[in-house]
């Protein structure tokens, strides 16, 4: 029996968030949709008719109103970044419109206490900062934070080098998980419904690879021969700086992808975290590939 039966998910439009309404409806709650925008599509879940209330994390009087007019009793919510009291403000108005468990959408990179976490690490640091203030507002019983690693996404970030014939890494041979969004937001939906008995629960794709190879895969779906090119740290941020990737971002991206490229796959949790997807859906991880064919028209707009 469900635990939570009438859910709201906020960032909808996006892979994990649709995946978790889609995987909330399949366990049988009532969903209500979060958007900023309620004329944005949501391909993922057309033919169902989920009811939009326009709302913004990052301003709680839309929370509470469209929390009281659904009913929701839990929520599945994202990182917002820009906010001095790492969305404090959000979850005060969850909580007080009736949200009485949240599902948090993290980072597995947050590899110590969360309250240890080191401010140069920014990725990890901002979403553990969050995960403090849920800590602070819901305690540690009323919420649970879902830590996938290395989205499969990623790499489309290389689609125009790939359709050009060339992409440039600075460390061609860093080694990643690969995770699809999908399965991460199933992963969110069924706990969003039937909670969970971790606090956190940890999530890593059912392979690893490098981002060589992961280029040579997208070359093999869409017919077309790829060259990798290793270019220096320096061609790397000059890169992405000129693609308006903000320095603090440039440097923490190098760091992890020629310092410490992979090196989480071997922390303690990786066995647990590479079950888990199949704990809490019921079905294998989407294998890379077969991501890569799901999502041929993503590489080729």
């Amino acid at each position: 029996m469900s635990k939570y039966n009438n859910v709201i998910v906020f960032g909808a439009t996006g892979d994990v968030g649709s995946a978790a309404a889609l995987q909330a409806h399949r366990e049988g709650a009532t969903v209500s949709l979060a958007m900023r925008n309620l004329s944005k599509p949501t391909p993922q879940l057309d033919g169902l008719h989920f009811k939009r209330y326009e709302a913004d994390l990052t301003q709680p009087n839309t929370l509470k109103t469209a929390v009281r007019q659904s009913g929701a009793n839990a929520a599945f919510i994202y990182g917002i970044f820009d906010d001095p009291d790492f969305m404090r403000p959000a979850l005060r108005a969850l909580k007080e419109a009736g949200i009485d468990f949240v599902v948090f959408l993290s980072s597995f990179i947050i590899l110590t206490d969360i309250h240890t976490v080191n401010p140069s690490d920014i990725v990890p640091w901002e979403h553990a900062q969050v995960e403090i203030a849920l800590e602070e507002v819901y305690g540690r019983d009323s919420y649970v934070t879902v830590r996938p690693a290395f989205y499969s996404s990623n790499i489309v970030h290389e689609r125009s080098a790939i359709l050009h014939g060339e992409v440039k890494l600075p460390n061609p041979d860093a080694t990643f998980d690969f995770i699809s969004s999908e399965d991460i937001g199933h992963v969110a939906g069924t706990i969003l419904v039937n909670g969970a008995n971790e606090h956190i629960v940890r999530l890593l794709g059912p392979e690893t690879m490098t981002l060589r190879d992961a280029v040579k895969i997208v070359g093999n779906v869409l017919g077309k021969e790829v060259r990798v090119t290793q270019i220096s740290r320096e061609e790397a941020a000059a890169q992405m700086e000129a693609a308006g990737v903000p320095t603090r971002m440039v440097n923490w991206h190098l760091h992890n992808v020629i310092d410490r490229a992979g090196s989480y796959i071997g922390s303690p949790d990786a066995p647990t975290a590479r079950n888990n997807i199949l704990k809490y859906t019921q079905h294998p991880p989407q294998h890379f590939e077969q991501w890569v064919e799901d999502n041929k028209a993503r590489f080729r707009c």
